[in-house]
């Protein structure tokens, strides 16, 4: 992690998805060294507690299929009881499975979606009151992908999740902006970052992880896998009063992967 903490998520207080490794745990660290409070939220329970008890007081775990809305609700008040309040939503759990629309296995298919659509469109769901409730400006922040924006062949379920989830997003920020609810809602798009998610690529047997390294840096014009942190970063930034004018955006975190010739 670069630069020194500056406190903007201080007071805040945020539920993060996918909370146990990757993104999402380099997204709550940063959450915590900026004064913020974080509730990691996992199907991977052990791995999220222990991240929690790394970051002290001001984290804490609870478990989460984000595909059971009743479970999301239960959620949101544990971070209130635990928190007082919640202010910021990280929807970044999500899967990635191959598989093109002719191939791609049916149950593949409705788990990708249920997981990276269908739950963000929960945790909205379920957070939104809470974060009224709080009368504090407060912000969503989902995780897309630079798949969304320029589609991949052999990802069909994945491309279609994460598009869909772009327009969730927008429709969202619009809704809370015409509403006059101060809830800004935004959308981060990463490329390829060094994740378990990426790793399960890497290390498939499909080709050997130095070709599999090769491929996929080269599907950015700068040429490497990015890093959780990087996209820690961004998301932190539209969840801070610092992107408060700022709604219905896509922020790309994809060494220009979107814009490749």
């Amino acid at each position: 992690m670069t630069g020194a903490a500056t406190g903007r998520m201080e007071n805040k207080v945020a539920l993060v998805t996918g909370g146990a490794e990757g993104i999402g745990a380099a997204t709550a660290r940063l959450i915590v060294r900026e004064g913020g409070k974080v509730m990691l939220c996992d199907t991977q329970i052990d791995k999220a507690r222990e991240l929690a008890e790394e970051l002290g007081d001001d984290a804490a775990a609870f478990e989460l299929d984000v595909r059971d809305l009743d479970r999301w609700h239960e959620a949101v008040r544990h971070t209130q009881e635990r928190f007082g309040k919640l202010t910021v939503l990280c929807n970044i759990a999500g899967i990635s499975e191959p598989g093109n629309v002719i191939d791609v296995d049916l149950d593949s298919w409705r788990r990708t979606i249920d997981i990276n659509l269908e739950g963000p469109f929960y945790g909205c769901r379920a957070a939104i009151p809470a974060m009224e409730a709080s009368g504090e400006p407060c912000a969503i922040v989902n995780i897309g992908s630079m798949i969304a924006l320029r589609a991949a062949a052999f990802v069909a379920a994945y491309s279609a999740s994460k598009a869909g989830l772009l327009a969730l997003t927008r429709s969202i920020a619009l809704d809370c902006a015409e509403r006059g609810v101060p809830i800004r809602a935004n959308l981060v798009h990463p490329g390829a970052i060094r994740t378990p998610m990426y790793d399960r690529y890497k290390f498939s047997g499909a080709d050997t992880p130095e070709n599999v390294e090769t491929n996929f840096a080269a599907t950015h014009p700068m040429n490497r896998i990015g890093e959780p942190e990087e996209v820690a970063r961004a998301v932190v930034f539209l969840a801070s009063d610092e992107a408060s004018f700022t709604t219905g955006c896509d922020l790309t975190v994809d060494g220009g992967g979107s814009i490749r010739s």
